[in-house]
């Protein structure tokens, strides 16, 4: 089984996983913390380890990590969390992403083409644009 390591912030949404990405103090903690706030599910936070498992990326947080996010300004808090959870979707955090981006984005990680958004993690409704890109995804994913 390949494996790599990423900096990002993975949650879960109804068990498709969510790789947030971007440079430190982009707001990848911030968003995965509003994400849970919504009933996301924390994977990782900061680092995450990918595997490639036949034809799929599966998400866990690194032993030293797991269970615990960063509240920045109060610290490293402990946190339910969940292991080996599918890559659905990736999330490029951006001051101004394009306002019509092409319709079918995707970023191949380890050989396989995974969708791809970018948004400005600051906008209030970050966590929304998210969550109805990961029901897109998943539509297209099952045909419906």
């Amino acid at each position: 089984m390949t494996k790599e390591t990423h900096h990002a912030s993975c949650i879960a949404i109804d068990g498709a996983g969510v790789m947030i990405t971007g440079h430190s103090g982009s707001g990848k903690s911030d968003l995965a913390l509003r994400l849970i706030d919504r009933g996301a599910v924390l994977i990782s936070d900061d680092y995450v380890d990918l595997s490639l498992d036949h034809d799929q990326i599966l998400l866990t947080a690194p032993a030293k990590i797991a269970g615990k996010i960063e509240i920045r300004s109060l610290g490293i808090f402990d946190y339910a969390h969940v292991s080996d959870i599918p890559l659905m979707l990736q999330v490029h955090l951006k001051p101004q992403p394009d306002r019509f981006p092409l319709d079918s984005q995707t970023e191949t990680i380890m050989t396989i083409a995974i969708p791809t958004i970018s948004i400005n993690p600051l906008e209030a409704s970050a966590p929304i644009k998210v969550e109805m890109a990961l029901k897109r995804v998943l539509q297209r994913a099952s045909g419906t």
